[in-house]
């Protein structure tokens, strides 16, 4: 059996009791570093000393089939630095091979950046994707935020601090000034803090210099904001996925105000 165990994204005490008794019963630990597993158990007072594999993005891919092989026989707990094994971390291409080898994946829930920033930001939680990191290149940063312009869902990004203000700059070039933004740094941490405001009062800040973890929570585009060629893509994908075209048309039509019969006509005379 694999086990996937969360781990606490900065303060010791949500470390839960289920993760303390799994870790001192724990054979062989698949870590994504091994030094920061053994100041884990040390810091939780497990006098348990498992057997550490490193599992990082480097040799994943090469030790994903061993590593599943060997949980056929024996339980293996699988740890990240901080957060759930597999979000924007390692494990899952580990959890991919387990799978296609039968064997058992379970998990300990716990602490998750993602959801603490989310529950925490002040925008709309009904609806939301994670998108991770931005990519490093400016260029390519933008480009993948064009393309988020239209997203509706409330959206959570990674951020590091030293690209914290170039990304803000960006968020408001490719989404508007108006739009809600929530920085949230260091979470569940002494120093924890949550800025919210639009991009331009968040760049100002974010120019004086950051510290620590960051997590960016961005407010979905509303009706206003997607553009008649971003609704009939919208509708084009969901005839894709099998939907009728008059269906399609009317939901779109019905989440952005654009007129169902025109996204209906531009549909059929896009095809």
């Amino acid at each position: 059996m694999i086990i996937l165990a969360a781990t606490p994204i900065g303060n010791l005490g949500d470390a839960s009791k289920r993760l303390i008794e799994v870790l001192e019963n724990a054979e062989v630990i698949a870590a994504e570093d091994t030094r920061t597993t053994q100041r884990l158990l040390q810091a939780l007072h497990v006098e348990n000393r498992p057997r550490l594999i490193a599992l990082h993005d480097h040799n994943e891919k090469h030790k994903a089939a061993e590593l599943a092989a060997l949980a056929l026989d024996s339980d293996l707990v699988v740890l990240s630095d901080a957060g759930m094994p597999t979000v924007s971390d390692p494990g899952y291409g580990l959890v991919a091979e387990a799978v296609a080898q039968g064997v058992t994946v379970t998990a300990i829930p716990g602490p998750s950046a993602v959801l603490t920033a989310l529950a925490i930001s002040g925008l709309p939680t009904d609806r939301f994707s994670f998108e991770g990191f931005l990519p490093r290149k400016p260029g390519e940063r933008r480009s993948t935020l064009r393309t988020l312009a239209s997203e509706q869902r409330t959206m959570v990004f990674f951020e590091s601090p030293s690209r914290l203000a170039g990304t803000l700059a960006d968020m408001g070039a490719a989404f508007g000034e108006d739009r809600r933004i929530a920085v949230c740094r260091e979470l569940t941490k002494f120093y924890e803090e949550v800025r919210r405001g639009t991009s331009a009062e968040l760049v100002a800040w974010a120019e004086g210099g950051v510290k620590g973890e960051i997590v960016v929570v961005v407010e979905g585009a509303t009706a206003r904001d997607v553009t008649p060629e971003d609704a009939l893509s919208q509708v084009q994908a969901l005839v894709a996925d099998g939907m009728r075209l008059k269906e399609a048309a009317a939901e779109v039509a019905a989440q952005t105000g654009h007129s169902s019969r025109e996204l209906y006509q531009a549909a059929l005379a896009a095809r």
